[in-house]
């Protein structure tokens, strides 16, 4: 019986007499204050805290649940600059919070509550092997070795700058770094997945099969082939979705993108007998998506990829893991992988408008959008977004020739900037 009681104890979480938060940050110098001042707040409310320190986002995501902590923080602004920083937060789990729950926490802002005083204080500690854990489960998700491989990563001077090289080392990759030295000063400065020249000359330079580049936290992951060429997120995402189905690993042998992704994604996947799911702009709606009808892989354009069987949210190294397994069990070169999406040339306007919510009923705009429709017919297709934090409108028009989807983009955000 002594046995069977130590066996059911170490299954049952330790009992704790307040909540546990996991807080994790990029190496950006502002995210040693904020650190700081979270840990600080969070422990004063009667919060326990424990720092990861400088870690990706989809790490604090893991860890959030591998540590059965009850929040976990991310301080990072991803993909932006130096001076730009932000707060993430995952629910139990890992999981994104959901709208309800952020307005919730918004109206609480200003109504606080008592504070706790003496034993009712949280504590702060630092981890010890956390990103020890993270690593480990990242091998363990990797389907095959990627013996053979020569990778060039771009960390962008971010939060994967120790792991992201190690891990790819310890699957069986040859790697080389750029954007590996974080001063807390130069994140994402001219590096990383929204400034890809330096990956593509380094890639050629080096005579690498292919490189890949995350952005501040690492949450996404774009590739180039071995002559430079961009292979961005629809592509990968279509190259993990056939590489799971042969696995037998893609639920209902469907995939999750947004309205964003391209025809020829879809024409791909329509030939690969693969269903495709399709959502608003958002990591946060495919998520949405996967979890509601129970689907595997999903995605962006921009490189944030959700394998629902490894992780809760976007993770640009597991995603480099799984592409660069795919590339070395198939033999092929990630260029002829490819080859799978033939791309539409796309064209993106951003329209300044006065009332963003208005543009889409407009009768002269909704003209303009019908002839645009019936010029592209089943070669193309116009998309208008309103931004979700500028007086913007996005005009997206896809068309079989650059030259006719330039002018039919511009046409309709002609339109649009009358409105």
């Amino acid at each position: 019986m002594a046995g069977v009681r130590v066996e059911e104890d170490l299954q049952q979480p330790p009992q704790r007499r307040r909540p546990l938060a996991v807080v994790g940050r990029d190496p950006r110098a502002s995210g040693e204050m904020l650190e700081a001042a979270v840990a600080a707040g969070l422990a004063s409310a009667g919060v326990d805290v424990v720092l990861l320190g400088v870690l990706p986002t989809p790490a604090v995501a893991f860890l959030t649940g591998d540590m059965r902590a009850d929040l976990g923080i991310v301080i990072s602004a991803s993909h932006n600059a130096m001076p730009d920083n932000g707060i993430k937060i995952f629910a139990a789990g890992g999981l994104k919070l959901e709208d309800a729950v952020e307005d919730a926490i918004e109206a609480r802002l200003d109504d606080p509550g008592a504070l706790p005083t003496g034993e009712g204080v949280g504590r702060v500690t630092r981890a010890v092997d956390a990103d020890r854990r993270y690593l480990d489960h990242l091998l363990v998700a990797t389907p095959n070795p990627l013996t053979g491989l020569k990778v060039v990563v771009d960390c962008a001077h971010g939060a994967s700058y120790i792991l992201a090289p190690e891990v790819y080392r310890r699957a069986g990759a040859e790697v080389v770094v750029i954007g590996g030295d974080p001063d807390g000063l130069n994140i994402n400065a001219g590096v990383g997945s929204t400034y890809l020249t330096g990956l593509r000359e380094k890639v050629v330079a080096e005579g690498a099969d292919l490189g890949i580049a995350h952005d501040g936290d690492a949450d996404r992951c774009l590739a180039v082939d071995a002559k430079g060429r961009t292979v961005d997120g629809d592509t990968i995402l279509a190259l993990l979705a056939i590489s799971l189905r042969r696995r037998g690993k893609l639920a209902k042998d469907t995939v999750v993108a947004t309205v964003m992704a391209n025809i020829g994604f879809h024409q791909a996947m329509a030939k690969e007998g693969i269903a495709v799911r399709t959502t608003g702009v958002g990591d946060r709606y495919v998520l949405e998506e996967m979890r509601a009808g129970g689907f595997t892989a999903g995605g962006e354009q921009s490189g944030h990829l959700i394998l629902s069987d490894h992780a809760t949210t976007g993770d640009g190294l597991l995603s480099a893991l799984h592409l660069m397994a795919a590339v070395a069990e198939s033999g092929r070169t990630l260029a002829d992988l490819a080859t799978v999406v033939t791309k539409f040339p796309q064209v993106l306007i951003n329209v300044r408008v006065s009332d963003k919510n208005a543009v889409a009923a407009d009768p002269a705009v909704v003209a303009a959008v019908k002839a645009a429709e019936a010029e592209l017919g089943a070669d193309g297709r116009v998309l208008l977004r309103p931004s979700g934090t500028e007086p913007v409108v996005r005009v997206m028009v896809e068309a079989a020739t650059d030259e006719q989807a330039q002018r039919v983009a511009d046409d309709v955000a002609a339109v649009v900037g009358k409105v």
